[in-house]
């Protein structure tokens, strides 16, 4: 489609396309491009889900394309590992001489290279195809992408079958939604149009979080439990739905499985117990209990947040079991939704090709752990010391936990390393090569969603920037390199496209108005026919118990419960800045200038006591690391937990680290995902 651009008589071209960020929104995306150069970036107003708006971040994309620090050609280093000096050097140079380094270090053991890659672009082509084939080929360690929502989706898979839930759009129709360890006003903003339209037809809105985030502040009722507390919470309201009765006995018998087992473990939480863990009061848990019980149709949005923690899975599996004990499930408004992937048919077999293992295992090494694999000698358990690392897609140097460490491990002299990136981040200071990465509005992409029900398709809309590539460019050269042949390693970005979902969606649909919506009833489990084993939502996982773990959810503690340690009195989250994405978008001046500095939310009273102001620079610390940043005295801090806001690129810090200094390398109780929010730090005056 064509417009005039109100900037000039002109003619504009208007480019249909995604946004490739780790959000559960997948706006689709309308550029509008004059004389080859993008000047504006909207929200498509005839995609229902983004109804022409976006976000703050998403909206300054253009400036973030042209940002004048964007790489914008290959550069090999120069200088030592983690100063930031580098040279140009032609493509073919740095192509020609990763490749030999590669072949030599797999000629010993291809498992001493390491792919590390995550949601830098949540795409499936830019993301993981001719990437994963490339490294499927080569024999490369395996890594296990685990960092962000392992947890929840292990536990979803446990409970309901896989990623699913009630449809998003009917959320607007709910007469009570529980925000469930989500602040969506800054992470799904358009659920929270949503939710504000339920709102203004009568909706009660009950927001759960240990932070009196934004979002906290626009519902009706806050809970302000304790971080790690979350399971306790739902059992005990599962204790109040069994001891007043509010439950769907028919839905239960029909489509349920463990009910009996499920109701006796929910009896020992009573409200009291739940409330010395939680750190709330019992009447407000017998009240929310009541709302929930009672009100039809109930809804809960959950987010990840909430599974950062040592029995993260427990807490999801627990809250996923409360609309199958009152039936909610019975009407589009009920539910639960915590990700929507698990309806895509996506075929990443196919795009990834891991019969190209040939029947190899390597080994895999998860990414919460990087700094402990980078640091680790080898042995015959372990296998292997990494000699290589290939970054793509992420910035592990500050979003990896114990950040400390991760950083001594790619300071190595003798670690091989190269970066695919926008710009220099703290990661790409580590490269022997940084290689340019096209942006979203340079390339192809097709795109799921874990927060609505639509497919999505990116159109380059300018051509690359300078010498920038597109990450499936830059693995089939150096496939050709390394003397991958066949057409595996040549096939086109549009025709991997095209692959991602067969005939299972509709291209031309994709290619005519850039998004195609899946057939997904209003009401998945109306009528139960949950994709589990048994076809029930499983109070019970059968699956679990033949692991030698509990089949029913439970409260797991913290590995660092709040309250226990004398030496670091606080417990602390990281709750994601609202104009950062994790760690993008933090370079982009404009939105760094409206964060302003990295903070520590602090509540009055634990100010108070280590005789800290407002706007005071801090020292926050543990066994782990110190991050120093300013203290915000703030009422959205409960007493005893502080919020280290955002992941600020560590070169940004006032003393060079941010918050993931303090954070550990432990996992969760099932998915081994990390656990962020379970950490305990004392805070003191810098």
């Amino acid at each position: 489609m064509a417009a005039s651009s109100p900037d000039s008589g002109a003619r504009a071209q208007q480019v249909r396309g995604a946004c490739p960020h780790d959000c559960p929104d997948t706006c689709a995306l309308v550029t509008t491009v004059q004389d080859g150069i993008a000047i504006r970036v909207q929200g498509n107003p005839a995609h229902a889900a983004t109804a022409g708006v976006l976000c703050n971040k998403v909206s300054h994309y253009p400036e973030r394309t042209y940002h004048p620090e964007r790489l914008l050609q290959p550069l090999r280093r120069v200088g030592p590992k983690g100063s930031g000096r580098f040279e140009p050097v032609a493509w073919d140079t740095a192509l020609d001489d990763i490749a030999a380094r590669l072949q030599a270090i797999a000629a010993r053991d291809p498992q001493a290279i390491l792919p590390y890659s995550y949601c830098g672009t949540m795409g499936l082509v830019q993301g993981e195809s001719i990437a994963a084939r490339f490294f499927h080929r080569l024999g490369a360690s395996l890594l296990d992408r685990t960092i962000c929502a392992s947890a929840g989706a292990e536990a979803l898979t446990q409970t309901l079958g896989g990623k699913v839930g009630m449809k998003v759009e009917f959320f607007a129709e709910a007469k009570l939604i529980l925000v469930w360890g989500s602040n969506s006003i800054a992470s799904n903003l358009h659920f929270w149009r949503l939710a504000q339209e339920a709102k203004r037809h009568g909706a009660k809105l009950v927001c759960i979080d240990p932070r009196r985030s934004e979002t906290a502040e626009k519902c009706h009722e806050h809970v302000q439990l304790l971080p790690g507390t979350d399971a306790a919470l739902a059992l005990a309201l599962m204790h109040e739905l069994v001891a007043n009765d509010w439950l769907d006995h028919d839905y239960i018998a029909r489509h349920t499985l463990g009910f009996e087992a499920l109701r006796e473990r929910a009896l020992r939480w009573t409200p009291e117990r739940a409330a010395a863990v939680c750190g709330v009061p019992a009447q407000q848990i017998r009240d929310l209990a009541r709302d929930y019980g009672t009100t039809r149709p109930a809804a809960i949005r959950l987010n990840y947040g909430m599974q950062r923690v040592h029995g993260g899975g427990n807490a999801v599996r627990a809250v996923a079991c409360l609309p199958a004990l009152t039936g909610a499930w019975r009407h589009r408004a009920g539910g639960v939704l915590l990700s929507s992937g698990g309806f895509y048919p996506a075929d990443r077999a196919a795009l990834q090709r891991p019969d190209l293992l040939a029947g190899r295992q390597p080994r895999t090494i998860n990414m919460v752990q990087v700094g402990d694999a980078l640091l680790h000698a080898g042995s015959e358990q372990f296998g292997p010391r990494i000699d290589a690392v290939v970054v793509y897609n992420s910035n592990p140097v500050a979003v990896a936990p114990e950040s400390g460490r991760v950083v001594r491990g790619f300071a190595r002299e003798d670690l091989f390393t190269v970066v695919i990136e926008q710009f220099r981040t703290d990661t790409a200071d580590y490269a022997d090569y940084l290689l340019p990465a096209t942006t979203q509005l340079e390339h192809w992409d097709i795109h799921a969603s874990y927060g609505h029900t639509d497919v999505l398709l990116n159109r380059p809309a300018i051509a690359p920037l300078g010498e920038a590539r597109p990450n499936t460019q830059v693995f089939r050269e150096l496939a050709a390199r390394m003397g991958f042949e066949g057409p595996l390693f040549r096939e086109s970005d549009e025709s991997l496209c095209r692959l991602a979902f067969g005939g299972q969606v509709d291209f031309d649909l994709l290619l005519q108005q850039g998004f195609a919506s899946l057939d997904v009833p209003e009401a998945p489990f109306a009528d139960g026919g949950f994709p589990t084993a048994s076809g029930r939502c499983e109070f019970f996982s059968e699956r679990l118990a033949r692991q030698g773990v509990d089949g029913l959810p439970d409260h797991v503690p913290n590995y660092e419960t709040p309250g226990s340690s004398a030496q670091y009195p606080l417990a602390m989250i990281s709750p994601p800045a609202r104009n950062f994405l994790n760690s993008s978008f933090v370079n982009v001046r404009s939105l760094r200038d409206i964060e302003g500095e990295p903070i520590l939310e602090i509540h009055a009273d634990d100010a108070a006591a280590r005789g800290i102001r407002d706007a005071q620079v801090v020292r926050v610390f543990n066994d782990r690391g110190e991050y120093v940043c300013k203290a915000r005295v703030s009422r959205r801090a409960r007493p005893g937990v502080v919020n280290g806001l955002g992941i600020w690129w560590r070169k940004f810090g006032l003393a060079g680290t941010n918050v993931n200094q303090l954070t550990s390398q432990k996992l969760t109780d099932m998915g081994r995902a990390p656990v962020f929010y379970d950490c305990l730090v004392e805070v003191r005056p810098a």
